[in-house]
C-alpha cells in the first residue's frame, strides 16, 4: 500500500483558480477506534466554497484539505475498531472542521461515523447524498418534526439539499411546496414536489399564502427569504435554516404566529446515515447528481457550483456535484441503477 496520496490542497483563500495546489501527503494512519478509507467519491458543497473563500478563516488554518462528503472503501482499521473489515464499502460525512477533509486520496474517521453504503448507490451517488441528506434528516425529522398531511414548503428545491428535501418531506407524508426557476419545474416536481413556484416571476410569498400557509418552512437562501418567512407560516409553524445570516434579522412576525425558528449546522453520525440508507433501499430516495469531475478539477468544481464563469457560460447542475478521487476504481460496485 502506498504510504503517500495525492490530495488537493487548499493554500490561500480567495478564488477558485488560485486557491488550490495539488500535493503529495503521507497517507495517514488510523489510530483508536478509527478507520482508513481509500475515498472513491466526494463532493463539492456549498460549505466548501464558503470556506474556500475566507468566511471561516478563523477555524481553518492553512495549507489545508477541505471537504467532507466521502464514499469509499476501508483498507485498514486501527486498535478497536471492530464495526468494518478491509473491503467494506462505506460512506459518511466528515467532521467539519475537524482534521483533514476529503480532497483526497485516503481519510482517517472514528468507525462510529461510518455507514455500510446502500447497495442501490454508487460511490458518486452515495458521496452526492451524505452531507445533504444528513441535512434534511436532521431538519425535517429531528427538528420540525414533519409529519404526514403536512405542509412544507422547500426554497431551493433544485439544488442539491433542495432535490433530497423534497424527496424525504413526500416519504414522510406531506405537501411540498417549493421554489425553483421556471425551467426546473418539471425536474422538482418529478423529484415529487406537488407545486413549484418560479421565484424570479412575483412575490413566492404571496403565491404560498394563497395555498393557505405552510407547516414547515425550509429556508436554504438566507437574507430575505428568511426574514419573510413568518409570513407564509401557519399557527405554530416551524422555520429551519441552514444558512448562516450575518445581517440583523426582523423577525417580529414570527410572534404573531407562535413560529419557532431552528439554526441548523449539520452533526455527523451512523444513525442518520442508515436511516437515509433504508429510505433508498425503498425506493424513496435518490441522489440527484449533475455532473461529476475529477479530483484534479476541483477549482473548475467550484466555479461550477458557484454558476460557472462568464467565459465558459455555464450555469449550475442541478443536484450535487461529484468528485471522483479514483474514478477507475468506480468499478469497484457500480450500484444499482437509482429509480
Amino acid at each position: 500500500m502506498p504510504t503517500s496520496m495525492r490530495v488537493m490542497e487548499l493554500v490561500r483563500f480567495g478564488g477558485a483558480d488560485t486557491a488550490f495546489t495539488a500535493r503529495e501527503l503521507p497517507r495517514p494512519t488510523p489510530g483508536p477506534g478509527q478507520v482508513l478509507v481509500r475515498v472513491v467519491a466526494t463532493s463539492v458543497n456549498p460549505l466548501d466554497l464558503q470556506t474556500r473563500r475566507g468566511d471561516y478563516r478563523d477555524e481553518v488554518a492553512l495549507p489545508t484539505v477541505i471537504g467532507n462528503d466521502v464514499s469509499g472503501v476501508v483498507v485498514q482499521t486501527g486498535p478497536g475498531a471492530d464495526d468494518f473489515r478491509p473491503g467494506d464499502e462505506v460512506w459518511y460525512l466528515a467532521p467539519i472542521f475537524a482534521g483533514q477533509g476529503t480532497y483526497a486520496e485516503f481519510h482517517v474517521v472514528d468507525q462510529a461515523l461510518v455507514a455500510l453504503k446502500p447497495e442501490r448507490l454508487s460511490h458518486v451517488e452515495a458521496a452526492g447524498l451524505a452531507l445533504v441528506g444528513m441535512t434534511v434528516w436532521e431538519a425535517l425529522v429531528e427538528r420540525t418534526r414533519v409529519r404526514a398531511g403536512g405542509r412544507v414548503l422547500v426554497h431551493g428545491g433544485a439544488g442539491g439539499v433542495g432535490s433530497a428535501a423534497i424527496q424525504l418531506a413526500k416519504a414522510l407524508g406531506a405537501e411540498v411546496v417549493t421554489t425553483a426557476r421556471a425551467r426546473d419545474h418539471e425536474f422538482v416536481t418529478g423529484l415529487g414536489a406537488d407545486v413549484a413556484i418560479d421565484f424570479s416571476a412575483g412575490d413566492p410569498v404571496s403565491q404560498v399564502r394563497e395555498l393557505g400557509g405552510v407547516d414547515v418552512v425550509l429556508d436554504t437562501v438566507g437574507g430575505d427569504t428568511l426574514t419573510r418567512s413568518p409570513e407564509v407560516l401557519t399557527d405554530r409553524g416551524r422555520v429551519v435554516s441552514i444558512v448562516d445570516t450575518p445581517e440583523p434579522q426582523n423577525l417580529l412576525a414570527a410572534w404573531g404566529v407562535n413560529a419557532t425558528y431552528h439554526f441548523l449546522f449539520v452533526s455527523p453520525g451512523r444513525e442518520k446515515l442508515e436511516a437515509l440508507g433504508r429510505l433508498v433501499d425503498g425506493g424513496e430516495l435518490r441522489p440527484v447528481v449533475g455532473a461529476v469531475l475529477p479530483l484534479a478539477d476541483i477549482a473548475q468544481a467550484h466555479a461550477l457550483l458557484e454558476g460557472g464563469s462568464s467565459g465558459e457560460g455555464r450555469r449550475r447542475p442541478r443536484g450535487k456535484i461529484a468528485i471522483a478521487v479514483q474514478p477507475q476504481d468506480e468499478t469497484l460496485h457500480q450500484g444499482t441503477p437509482s429509480p
